[in-house]
């Protein structure tokens, strides 16, 4: 079996924030995909001022090491490494989108969504737009910009419209919270959604990967919530700031989130929702979404993540690993996909 060459796409255009998640998740993945027999991993890593480093390691002081460059001496040199297919790592909307449209001028094949469909699916606006036509359940809402006047009555939440990570959002209770609420999220985007809340039943995310061009349906993922205490989920609850400044990964155990029985009645009618989603979304590899079960067993639509780094600790690897595909079958899985039929020797 060839060894292939994979170029991992790390870092960030936008800030140091997407930086440090990018290099988070990327170095989670090296460490857990790494198969001598199977890959050779270079690593670029571009950070807010657009430079590009081609490091050993993403160790701050491999990083702090190497040379930055400019993007006409990053290109000359991707190209001279006869790379088979790019991973993207990176997190902020330049790394989802003209980053990846680089690499389709290059003709370098890479995993994961293409840049129109990581545009929209980074607007929450839009993406609601496009599953609602096709049939999906979506909270009431609306998109607002600075001086606009909500609408909707609380129980609101207010998100802005292009932040990940739970980045700016508020559960709205009366109509004077709404000032400091959407202070708070156009800090993180020029426009901004208020949308209905809806009540708690649950709250779950359901991942698709596509194996010989067919939709497969991952376990769902719960998380722990509370109508009281904790009705929806935050920051907090994601990311956490490390004790050495750093980026680490919120607790992941059995208590604050949780791998839902197969056989819970709620799995198969969210499976069949997310799959509507996948296709009118024009989604391809694999794709993840949010959904708030309402108190009647009903899945509301909430966001798209189509994202995946292929570290064991990403979500979709989880969904996978409970159902007994590891984590370099997963990848494999994505990188036949990725580079087509004439590659299909690759599977295990």
């Amino acid at each position: 079996m060839p060894v292939l060459r994979i170029l991992h796409l790390v870092g960030s255009a936008h800030n140091d924030f997407y930086c440090d998640l990018s290099r988070l998740y990327a170095q989670d993945c090296l460490a857990g995909t790494v198969d001598r027999s199977r890959y050779e991993f270079q690593i670029a890593y571009i950070t807010p001022d657009r430079h590009w480093r081609f490091p050993p390691s993403l160790s701050p002081e491999d990083i702090a090491d190497t040379k930055p460059i400019p993007l006409s001496d990053a290109i000359q040199f991707i190209t001279a490494q006869n790379i088979d297919l790019v991973l993207p790592q990176m997190f902020c909307i330049p790394g989802m989108t003209e980053y990846r449209a680089l690499f389709d001028l290059l003709q370098i094949p890479y995993i994961g969504n293409t840049p129109d469909i990581m545009a929209i699916t980074a607007h929450k606006a839009r993406t609601k737009a496009i599953v609602e036509a096709a049939g999906v359940k979506v909270p009431h809402g609306e998109l607002l910009r600075q001086g606009d006047v909500p609408t909707i009555t609380p129980p609101a939440i207010i998100k802005p419209v292009s932040s990940d990570n739970s980045l700016g959002v508020t559960l709205v209770k009366e109509a004077s919270d709404y000032d400091a609420a959407l202070k708070k999220a156009f800090e993180y985007a020029d426009e901004v959604i208020v949308e209905a809340f809806i009540e708690l039943g649950r709250e779950v995310r359901c991942g698709i990967i596509v194996k010989d061009g067919e939709l497969v349906d991952l376990p769902l993922e719960e998380y722990l919530l509370d109508s009281h205490e904790k009705p929806i989920r935050n920051h907090a609850d994601k990311l956490k700031q490390t004790d050495d400044g750093n980026l680490g990964f919120a607790a992941k155990d059995n208590k604050k989130s949780w791998i839902v029985d197969p056989n819970d009645p709620i799995t198969r009618k969210v499976q069949q929702v997310a799959k509507k989603c996948h296709q009118a979304l024009g989604c391809r590899h694999y794709s993840l979404f949010d959904f708030r079960i309402d108190p009647q067993g009903e899945p509301w639509f909430l966001e798209a993540g189509l994202y995946c780094s292929f570290a064991p600790k990403s979500v979709i690897s989880s969904m996978a690993k409970a159902v007994g595909i590891p984590i370099n079958e997963l990848l494999m899985m994505a990188i036949n996909e990725t580079l087509g039929s004439n590659k299909k020797a690759l599977q295990n």
